[in-house]
């Protein structure tokens, strides 16, 4: 283990915008904080670093095997809890076109 004090922070990741369901939301994701500034290189421009810890996305089935696996480490994580939503109410296609909708024809 290097001797700098890794940071971290463990959380569920949001649900695509591309996307109505709630597919890869249901585990957890410990992500390194960046331990040093990017800077440019001088032949493509592109920013980078050396620390490559920050490229890892590790994932776990609950929160507490990501603390667990924090704290067997020493890493220091903020623990990011998601805000509890409300269910999706299943829609059906062929509702599109019934006769007796609640709702104003749209198209």
């Amino acid at each position: 283990m290097s001797a700098l004090k890794s940071q971290a922070r463990i959380h569920r990741p949001p649900r695509s915008a591309m996307q109505s369901g709630r597919a890869n939301t249901h585990e957890w994701v410990l992500e390194y904080s960046p331990s040093e500034r990017l800077r440019i290189d001088p032949l493509t421009g592109w920013p980078g670093s050396g620390q490559t810890r920050n490229q890892l996305r590790l994932r776990f089935p609950t929160a507490e095997a990501a603390i667990a696996y924090a704290k067997a480490r020493g890493i220091s994580f903020d623990l990011e809890i998601p805000p509890s939503s409300k269910p999706i109410k299943p829609k059906v296609y062929a509702d599109n076109f019934r006769t007796n909708r609640g709702e104003n024809w749209t198209h």
